[in-house]
């Protein structure tokens, strides 16, 4: 196995699940070239991964007009072709993954085992020993079936010594002292449904503070702002603030050293699991055996509730999801880990 192209394009959470597979390529076969191709949100955990060699960006807004499409899709497409493939493994299982494992040049195309919106008509599913667990070892299934001996499951993640510095240095702005313990808090997510709430932060921000560790909230875009200032809003002293401040590879070496990581099923507390830093993850609409922090089962807090792991966006009976988990609760679930 010499060359071997990964079609996994997003979300940023899903992206570091299948990291594994480049190590996996590499450990059995290291001098494989490994191709991967993703879109722009989860393109920089790529730039910390020294197992991929080459990295080719899709960006899908472009291929959303016909003119656009027209302007993009014959330079994108040579780009794919431009070699061939000893194997190409499509850890997206949706249409514009197949789309792109379609036009790749090689013989062998795996899948995940539940392939959808037609992608299984390109690449084999995989239905390996782990389809019913969870999807690091889903996506492990397909290295596997190339022959992959998968000796030890390793996100290969690597933050440069320039990107460290500059996160640090934004965190001293933002009003950290270095040599005190910090933990974050993940304070949004894309579904509404996996945010915990506000108030539920704000009172373990403050418990915090009352054990000499810091809150520190990560996060992007507005509604994360948002909730963020509604948080400092509620507690005695605010947690330090960094939401929309660092790129993720400069987040990435903050959540590395911090004490712990809480928050709901997204990008950033999948991340914090991959670093080996203890995960706290609040579940609720998604399945704790699919997608619960990989390695910490113990550390996973579901819902008391019978449809838990609905899989859906918004609650069909207009319930706050995670609410019912109190601040208490995981109080109590961090109380060990915080004699360690």
């Amino acid at each position: 196995m010499q060359n071997v192209l990964i079609v996994k394009l997003s979300a940023i959470g899903d992206v570091i699940h299948a990291l594994p597979v480049s190590y996996a390529i590499k450990e059995t076969f290291p001098n494989a070239k490994v191709t991967w191709i993703v879109e722009p949100p989860a393109y920089d955990l790529l730039k910390m991964n020294p197992c991929v060699d080459k990295i080719i960006l899709f960006q899908k807004k472009d291929f959303k007009t016909p003119s656009g499409f027209l302007k993009k899709f014959f330079p994108f497409k040579a780009e794919i072709q431009a070699e061939s493939y000893d194997a190409v493994l499509d850890l997206q299982g949706l249409f514009k993954s197949a789309a792109i494992a379609y036009f790749a040049k090689s013989n062998i195309k795996l899948g995940i085992c539940d392939m959808r919106e037609f992608s299984d008509k390109i690449s084999k599913p995989v239905i390996g020993e782990h389809s019913q667990g969870h999807i690091v070892e889903r996506y492990l299934d397909t290295a596997r079936a190339l022959g992959c001996k998968v000796n030890e499951i390793k996100f290969p993640l690597e933050v440069p010594e320039t990107e460290q510095k500059k996160a640090d240095a934004i965190f001293k702005q933002a009003g950290f002292c270095e040599g005190n313990n910090y933990a974050i808090f993940a304070v949004g997510a894309n579904w509404a449904n996996k945010r915990w709430t506000v108030e539920n932060f704000a009172k373990v921000s403050d418990w915090l503070y009352d054990k000499k560790i810091i809150p520190v909230m990560i996060g992007g875009g507005d509604v994360d702002l948002n909730r963020a200032a509604e948080i400092e809003s509620l507690t005695e002293i605010p947690p330090i603030n960094l939401v929309g401040k660092t790129n993720l590879i400069q987040l990435t070496h903050i959540i590395k050293n911090s004490k712990f990581m809480l928050g709901g099923d997204t990008g950033p507390v999948h991340l914090a699991a991959a670093l080996d830093v203890k995960t706290f993850m609040l579940m609720g609409p998604t399945d704790a055996v699919r997608n619960g922090a990989f390695g910490q089962a113990e550390n996973v807090i579901e819902v008391p509730r019978d449809c838990k792991g609905c899989w859906k966006r918004t609650c069909p009976k207009n319930e706050d999801c995670l609410e019912v988990i109190t601040a208490a609760q995981v109080q109590d679930k961090l109380i060990s880990n915080l004699k360690n």
